[in-house]
């Protein structure tokens, strides 16, 4: 791994708010919050041999290594069957692009600011980055790891554990107020999900993890009454439904044998297809107080959509199963409700007018492989030079502020603040 050097240049670019980075968890999060029954079956890092790790047609499948067995030691992520090693991809920045390959890694390995708050305060500094809304790791990207557990109480205390973590330690008084709290919640029970977005609401947490696409993970569609409570709570807590690519444990591809650089090309299909099951399904016209963003979608094919939404709306909706709950032109619901987020989209910039200023946030992605860091604000200053001064503010900071309920500076204001 190698530091990437930054050189100062005038502060012409706006102090970024990222709502779409990561954190790797660190080993302490469940052992030091789960009661001591669940220690030898809850969550929990050893190291071990990695024997073989594939990464084909969009499904990840490593094997994992007794005690003495050939291969490299790997840091592994333990939870009753599962047996999850932290890749190179959890963690790339830092590192050049033919280093970034498809291999297990240990802590030591990675970079610091993955999972240590000072050094992550620090590797935004260097990306012109003053806040940052951090997506999981170990649970997956809406906590699919604790949905698909066994143990439905050391799941849901799995889920709870988490959120402390989140609340009390990476968003702590280390963090001043420059992390942004995301909560998980347990998809299996919208009631209790209703519950947890409620609990963590009350002490200052605006946005909740969500899947794209539920019935990828074998639960019920966004087009049944299942989720009411979830989205009840929601929408009276102001709590934002965040959708991470990747949610619905099912990235795209189009054959079993598609090289994984296909599945990166379009991973904004699922994105594209949540968005339109949101917009024919009604839930907006139930819930008007409910927002929901797409973190690293990307934002050029939005205008599409829309369009074909709208004719469809228009032309179809007699026969199309949406006449009775869809009531206005998908586009408005659109504008009201949905938010694209991008890291690298100059398409989409470009087309801005089709989508919306006050619809699109923006992203750096650390520390993934498709992260813009440490080089976020140039490719901004790149991509948004034909922008108007007000409107890049929206798009890097602005609506990321009203949407989070942050202060007027970017930063989280705390536990209690609503």
């Amino acid at each position: 791994m190698h530091t990437e050097m930054h050189t100062e240049t005038p502060e012409t670019f706006p102090r970024i708010i990222s709502v779409d980075d990561h954190t790797v968890e660190p080993p302490h999060v469940w052992r030091d919050r789960l009661p001591a029954k669940y220690h030898d079956t809850g969550p929990r890092v050893v190291r071990a041999p990695l024997k073989e790790m594939t990464f084909v047609g969009g499904k990840f499948a490593p094997k994992m290594g007794a005690p003495g067995e050939d291969g490299p030691l790997v840091d592994w992520w333990i939870y009753e069957d599962l047996h999850r090693p932290l890749t190179r991809l959890d963690t790339a920045v830092g590192c050049s692009r033919d280093e970034i390959r498809l291999e297990g890694i240990t802590y030591e390995q990675m970079r610091p600011g993955s999972y240590s708050v000072p050094e992550r305060l620090a590797d935004m500094d260097v990306n012109h980055v003053q806040s940052a809304l951090c997506f999981p790791t170990f649970p997956r990207f809406c906590g699919q790891t604790f949905t698909e557990a066994k143990n439905r109480e050391l799941g849901l205390l799995g889920v709870r554990a988490y959120n402390d973590w989140m609340v009390e330690e990476w968003c702590g008084p280390e963090a001043q107020g420059r992390l942004i709290p995301l909560a998980l919640i347990p998809l299996w029970d919208a009631e209790l999900a209703a519950q947890e977005v409620r609990r963590n609401a009350a002490r200052g947490v605006r946005a909740v993890c969500f899947s794209e696409i539920p019935p990828h993970l074998g639960l019920p569609s966004i087009h049944t009454d299942y989720w009411d409570p979830f989205l009840r709570a929601c929408d009276e807590t102001g709590t934002v439904v965040a959708m991470h690519i990747g949610s619905s444990s099912k990235m795209p591809s189009t054959s079993a044998d598609a090289p994984p650089a296909v599945g990166s090309t379009i991973t904004f299909a699922n994105c594209c297809f949540s968005m339109t099951d949101w917009l024919m399904s009604g839930t907006f016209e139930r819930f008007p107080n409910l927002r929901i963003m797409y973190a690293e979608g990307q934002i050029g094919w939005i205008p599409y959509i829309l369009e074909r939404a709208d004719v469809v709306w228009e032309e179809n909706r007699g026969w199309g199963g949406v006449a009775d709950k869809v009531r206005r032109p998908p586009s408005e619901l659109f504008a009201g409700h949905i938010y694209g987020c991008f890291f690298d989209d100059a398409f989409g910039l470009k087309n801005l007018d089709a989508i919306g200023v006050g619809n699109v946030l923006y992203e750096t992605d650390y520390p993934h492989s498709d992260s813009t860091w440490p080089k976020s604000r140039e490719v901004g200053e790149s991509q948004m030079g034909h922008l108007a001064p007000d409107v890049v503010e929206r798009i890097v900071r602005g609506n990321a502020i009203d949407l989070l309920g942050l202060t007027a500076d970017g930063r989280w204001p705390g536990p209690g603040a609503r």
